[in-house]
C-alpha cells in the first residue's frame, strides 16, 4: 500500500455474511461507495481478508476479518463553464438563480462538471464565497437535482455569514409548489417531525425516533385531483430532503419521487414535482426585506393541465 492518507475500516464477518462475495459485502457495509469503486479497491490490494489481499469474488465465512483501505479524496479542480443560467437577481453580494431540473448544485462524485458552480464561477468572474470550501463557492443551501426554483449564492464571505445566520434563524421566506400522491384529508396543515439518516439505507432520510434535527413543515391545498393533490409547502426549517421526507411520512408522497415514492413515476416523469416557487430574505448590504419568484417549469404546467383535464387519470 501506499504513503498516502488514507482511511482503514475493520469489519468481522457475522454469521448471516457467510458465503457471501467480498465485493458485495463490502457495498452493503459502504452504501455511499459504488461496487465499482469498491471493486477498483480490491484489484489495488486495498482490502485484506484474514491478512491476506482477496479478491472480488472471494467467498467469507462467518468470523472471518477484513480490512478496508480508503484513500483520502483529492479536490478536483473545479472549472468555470459556461452554461446558461435564468437570473432572477443579482448585484455585487448575491445573485438569485431559478435552478433548471437535472443540474446538480456543487460538485460532488460522478458530477465534477455540469453543475450549478461550475455555471456560476464563470458568470461571477471567480467572485464567490468561499466559506464552503472549493466544491461550493458561494453556495449557502441546495436544492435536489430535480427539484427546480430559486436558488441563492453569495458572492463574498461577508454576505454569505448574514444569509447563513437567517437560514439558521428560520427567517427566510421558502414557499414550495408540490403534487403529491393521493387526496389530502385537511385542506392545510403542520408536518413537525425530525428528520435525520435512514436506519437502514445511509442514502435515504427518513422521519426519526433518536438522533434527528427538528424539522417542520406547513402545508396548504390549491387543487384537488382525486388521486393528485396541488399544494404550496413552506419551510420552517431545512433539512436534507424535508418536503419530500414529510409528505411521504403521512402518506402523500410526492408525484414522481423515485425514492420516497410508490414504484415508477407515472407520466413519464424525471423525479419529483418540486419547485421552490418563493425566496425572501433581508439582504446582507442593505437589510431591505427582498422576495424572488421563479414561475412553474413548462413541464409542471404542463402536468397540472393533464390532471385538469383528465380528473387525476393517467
Amino acid at each position: 500500500m501506499s504513503d498516502e492518507l488514507q482511511t482503514s475500516r475493520l469489519y468481522e464477518v457475522a454469521s448471516e455474511g457467510s458465503g457471501q462475495r467480498l465485493d458485495r459485502y463490502l457495498a452493503e457495509q459502504e452504501p455511499e461507495l459504488s461496487r465499482s469503486y469498491l471493486q477498483k479497491l480490491i484489484r489495488e490490494g486495498r482490502v485484506l481478508a484474514d491478512g491476506k489481499p482477496a479478491k472480488a469474488g472471494t467467498k467469507l465465512a462467518a468470523g472471518m476479518k477484513i480490512l478496508l483501505d480508503i484513500p483520502e479524496a483529492k479536490e478536483p479542480e473545479i472549472l468555470p463553464e459556461d452554461l446558461p443560467l435564468d437570473v432572477l437577481y443579482e448585484d455585487q453580494d448575491v445573485i438569485l438563480i431559478n435552478k433548471p431540473k437535472g443540474m446538480v448544485v456543487h460538485p460532488a462524485a460522478g458530477h465534477d462538471t455540469g453543475t450549478l458552480v461550475n455555471a456560476l464561477l464563470f458568470h461571477c468572474r471567480g467572485e464567490l464565497s468561499g466559506i464552503n470550501g472549493i466544491l461550493r463557492p458561494g453556495i449557502v443551501h441546495r436544492i435536489d437535482k430535480d427539484t427546480t426554483g430559486v436558488l441563492i449564492a453569495c458572492k463574498n464571505d461577508k454576505a454569505h455569514n448574514i444569509v447563513a445566520e437567517q437560514l439558521k434563524d428560520h427567517t427566510i421566506t421558502r414557499r414550495y409548489r408540490a403534487i403529491v400522491c393521493g387526496n389530502l384529508k385537511d385542506d392545510e396543515g403542520t408536518v413537525d417531525a425530525p428528520i435525520g439518516r435512514h436506519p437502514t439505507d445511509r442514502k435515504r432520510m427518513a422521519v426519526v425516533r433518536t438522533g434527528g434535527k427538528r424539522a417542520v413543515t406547513h402545508y396548504r391545498v390549491l387543487e384537488r385531483f382525486g388521486a393528485y393533490t396541488y399544494v404550496e409547502c413552506r419551510l420552517e426549517t431545512g433539512r436534507t430532503h424535508q418536503i419530500r421526507v414529510h409528505m411521504a411520512s403521512i402518506g402523500h408522497p410526492l408525484l414522481g419521487d423515485e425514492i420516497y415514492g410508490r414504484g415508477k413515476a407515472p407520466f413519464h416523469l424525471e423525479g419529483q414535482t418540486l419547485h421552490a416557487m418563493v425566496f425572501g430574505f433581508l439582504h446582507p448590504a442593505t437589510g431591505e426585506y427582498m422576495e424572488f419568484e421563479a414561475p412553474l417549469p413548462e413541464y409542471f404546467e404542463e402536468l397540472l393541465r393533464k390532471l385538469r383535464k383528465s380528473g387525476g387519470r393517467q
